[in-house]
């Protein structure tokens, strides 16, 4: 009888992405980070990988073909950051900006990328309610999304609905460990989630062959007399 126990090969590997600056400081995100590293601890296949930006690159110098590597080992990339500024932590956007490069990760020929899933795991200061019209922060939390929806798309990445904990400054260890304990066991459980069944399709983001100008275009500098 043939075997059809999946091999590890056969898994979708799970690669979690971390950038906090101060992790020594969050409650949660450092209990999110613990939980991944548990079932690191205990995954023998290779099912996931866990990179901590702040800790590998303390200098901000960037092992590109490192991270890149990485993408391409897996079907689940994980951003897991708190939000700073209504955005990403610096070490996290400069990886962005070092890693997902034209013509690898977007444009022509850049397909690395295409058919995997992004997901977005992210704390916030404020409390839900502060992400209202009617309070401070002025805007439903929804707003700040796009820029991380398009990135994927741009990929051709499908984005999944991201998983938010809200108001990290005051809440109880009690919340903290229900949180941790729900991201491990997504991050166990993917891809059987329900949710992604009803997923539209990725938006057709082709980027043009001459949306970057060609290196060798450029006007020579003239040596001054």
């Amino acid at each position: 009888m043939t075997d059809l126990t999946p091999t590890a090969s056969d898994q979708p590997r799970v690669l979690v992405i971390v950038a906090h600056p101060a992790m020594e400081h969050s409650r949660v995100n450092r209990a999110l980070l613990r939980s991944a590293k548990s079932l690191l601890a205990q995954d023998a296949s290779g099912h996931i990988e866990v990179r901590n930006l702040y800790r590998l690159y303390p200098d901000y110098l960037i092992d590109v073909e490192a991270e890149k590597a990485a993408l391409a080992r897996a079907t689940l990339v994980v951003w897991q950051h708190p939000i700073h500024w209504y955005s990403m932590p610096a070490l996290m956007k400069l990886w962005i900006d070092d890693v997902l490069t034209f013509g690898w990760a977007y444009g022509p020929r850049g397909t690395a990328l295409q058919g995997k899933d992004l997901w977005l795991v992210a704390s916030t200061g404020g409390p839900r309610e502060s992400y209202r019209p009617d309070s401070y922060n002025r805007y439903f939390f929804d707003a700040f999304l796009p820029p991380y929806e398009q990135t994927a798309a741009v990929c051709g990445m499908r984005f999944l609905p991201p998983m938010l904990f809200h108001g990290a400054h005051r809440v109880g260890p009690k919340e903290v460990a229900e949180h941790a304990a729900i991201y491990t066991q997504r991050l166990a459980s993917y891809p059987d989630w329900p949710e992604l069944a009803d997923l539209h399709e990725v938006a057709d983001c082709d980027v043009p062959q001459d949306a970057r100008p060609a290196e060798d275009t450029e006007e020579p500098v003239e040596k001054a007399a």
